[in-house]
């Protein structure tokens, strides 16, 4: 993982790699339950898109090559439209999320919410973990953690060894328990809280800790018996934990097929609701895939979800997305009924892709119109 953050593997380890991500940290399992809901496969297929990005014209499939794209699932009005795996990637294959796992996280808010566990949005922080009392944290709400707004000062980039991302990859590969929130406990205070963005997975880290301490159950656990096991989903997820029986990595590590990722999707774009019940609290992803102000300006950023912010009119108009490093998405469009789950292998964690990700989506969408 250290090399993989440096964007340091070649092409055939990488995918190894996050194929088999399980098998280098300790994992706790998200159990799945039930018969298995069958994804139908659409009438009107996806055959091949094209498009203009960076100034060229592209096709589905220069993206899939250029991407480095393993993994692609198109799902419309919740019927497959185009499935396809590469780099030796299969249906039965689980991948790794990489940051997907914090729109994963910021949704069990949503579900500790309506459960009544987590009493408000508002609440501070230090109610739930009155271990980060004293510290940056300190006056921080839920929502504040939700938003990446806290004020905490964080660096995120992936690849410097010395910043607090790879200081938080270190503590995991020690595998001690409590070790990382005890780290966030000390960070020092950049901005008031709720008034400045900055993206941080220790953040996230702290919204399974506090979902951990609301509900009284592992993370994975909760996931399970409020979501997993209720959509019928084909396998068992896998999500890492700190420290063998520690706390899940709020963050990421959480790996599923790519079905069952579509599957998460189409729930999200149904606004929450397993068989006529809403299981977050009404409107919960309308403000979890919605722009958010701060200071007076626009933050492109909801509950830890993308959104794409796309122009009234267009294809992405509404649509938001959870996404991870090296090409991982979950992209849902409620105006269009599209969900689009991909996983990608790209060789350096972050930096603009050869083909813009918000260009093929916008081109979808249009050819399943």
């Amino acid at each position: 993982m250290q090399q993989a953050y440096d964007g340091h593997l070649t092409p055939d380890l990488q995918a190894n790699t996050f194929r088999n991500i399980d098998r280098l940290f300790s994992t706790r399992t998200v159990n799945r339950g039930g018969p298995v809901a069958r994804l139908e496969t659409s009438t009107k297929p996806l055959t091949d898109v094209k498009f203009q990005s960076n100034g060229k014209a592209v096709d589905l499939f220069d993206y899939l090559s250029l991407n480095r794209v393993a993994g692609l699932l198109v799902l419309k009005d919740g019927k497959i439209a185009y499935e396809d795996y590469e780099l030796g990637n299969n249906e039965a294959t689980r991948w790794m999320s990489m940051s997907v796992a914090k729109s994963i996280s910021s949704t069990l808010v949503g579900v500790a919410i309506k459960d009544g566990f987590i009493k408000s949005i508002d609440d501070p922080v230090t109610r739930y973990l009155p271990e980060l009392a004293g510290g940056a944290y300190d006056g921080v709400t839920v929502r504040n953690l939700l938003q990446m707004a806290s004020g905490a000062k964080w660096d995120e980039t992936y690849t410097d060894p010395k910043s607090d991302r790879r200081r938080m990859l270190e503590l995991q590969l020690e595998g001690k328990p409590g070790t990382i929130v005890a780290m966030m406990a000390k960070l020092p205070r950049a901005h008031e809280p709720g008034t400045a963005w900055n993206y941080s997975t220790g953040e996230t880290h702290l919204v399974g800790a506090l979902v951990r301490a609301a509900v009284g159950k592992p993370v994975s656990v909760y996931l399970s018996e409020k979501i997993w096991s209720r959509l019928g989903m084909e396998q068992d997820a896998t999500w890492w934990v700190e420290s063998p029986n520690g706390l899940e990595v709020g963050g990421s590590g959480f790996s599923a097929t790519l079905r069952d990722y579509a599957r998460f999707g189409q729930f999200v774009l149904n606004k929450g609701v397993i068989d006529g019940e809403s299981v977050v609290p009404e409107g919960w992803y309308e403000q979890a895939g919605s722009p958010k102000e701060l200071s007076g300006k626009t933050v492109n950023y909801g509950y830890m979800w993308w959104p794409l912010g796309a122009p009234a009119g267009t294809p992405n108009e509404g649509a938001f997305t959870a996404r991870g490093i090296f090409g991982q998405y979950v992209y849902v469009n409620p105006k269009e009924h599209v969900v689009i789950a991909m996983w990608g292998a790209r060789s350096k964690p972050t930096g603009a892709p050869p083909v813009v990700d918000a260009d093929f989506f916008s081109a979808v969408v249009s050819a399943l119109r």
